[in-house]
């Protein structure tokens, strides 16, 4: 039996099943999620979004992300959610945790004002210190994933051609430090002030450099003045040009995965 979902599973069904208390007044299949089929669910409670893995390596790695959510919180200056893990009745994960308000910095990041791009951009900064700096001593092993096995199987898992100088660039340069690991624009919310408020999926998530997590935030196209106030933030960032180009080399390979078996997922945000 499958330990994934497809669009054909009956999902509604598994969302109600999940929340007997509350009353359904919305569903909304969100079209952007690579790794899930997200569903953002509106009710009587507030909004939740439920992410179902689209194959089993995403299977196995909800159950990290949820995993690394609940072992981060509290421990940056910054909002990340509170996963809830489930299974339904075929022991399929899924996961569950109530919707941030706010906007994702990709969305905002060509409308914000000279202040509020250089204040982003210094708690984007901010966040990856405090994330690297987390005691990792007695957090579970899925918390301490390397973040260089992670990318070398999701690239054998789905990638045509393989990178494997990127895989063996990226680990040679590990430091041991907790990485959020995909620290792309869409994973940073901001609130109606345009202040940075919190993060969110950790699917990436492990053991890695932080340079890495500086290097994601820039692998895709970004203002000017926000990349020379966040570099700024960083005594050292002799590594980041290579490992932006690595980056680029994972989106591209996920992306050809993608176009090839998911069409109905919207990639623009590439």
């Amino acid at each position: 039996m499958a330990d994934f979902f497809t669009p054909s599973d009956p999902l509604n069904k598994i969302i109600a099943e999940t929340f007997p208390e509350k009353k359904i007044l919305q569903s909304e299949h969100i079209l952007t999620g690579w790794t899930n089929i997200v569903i953002e669910v509106l009710t009587d409670d507030g909004s939740y979004f439920f992410r179902f893995p689209r194959n089993p390596f995403w299977a196995r790695m909800i159950v990290k992300d949820a995993a690394v959510c609940n072992f981060v919180e509290g421990k940056t200056s910054f909002y990340t959610p509170q996963m809830e893990l489930h299974y339904d009745a075929a022991g399929r994960p899924f996961s569950v945790h109530r919707k941030i308000e706010g906007y994702t910095l990709g969305d905002r990041i060509y409308h914000l004002s000279h202040t509020a791009l250089t204040g982003v951009a210094y708690d984007t900064a901010k966040f990856i210190k405090e994330l690297s700096g987390i005691d990792l001593r007695g957090a579970p092993e899925k918390v301490k994933y390397p973040l260089s096995d992670f990318l070398h199987e999701l690239d054998y898992e789905h990638y045509v051609s393989h990178i494997d100088e990127d895989h063996k660039f990226i680990k040679e340069t590990e430091t041991g430090q907790l990485v959020h690991g995909d620290l792309n624009l869409g994973n940073i919310l901001l609130d109606e002030n345009d202040k940075m408020i919190g993060v969110i999926d950790f699917c990436f998530a492990g053991t890695g450099n932080p340079q890495m997590d500086t290097a994601r935030v820039l692998s895709r196209p970004v203002p000017e003045e926000f990349e020379a106030e966040f570099l700024a933030q960083f005594e050292d960032n002799s590594k980041v040009a290579r490992m932006k180009d690595a980056w680029k080399n994972i989106d591209n390979g996920y992306a050809e995965h993608i176009r090839t078996n998911f069409p109905e997922i919207n990639l623009n945000q590439l």
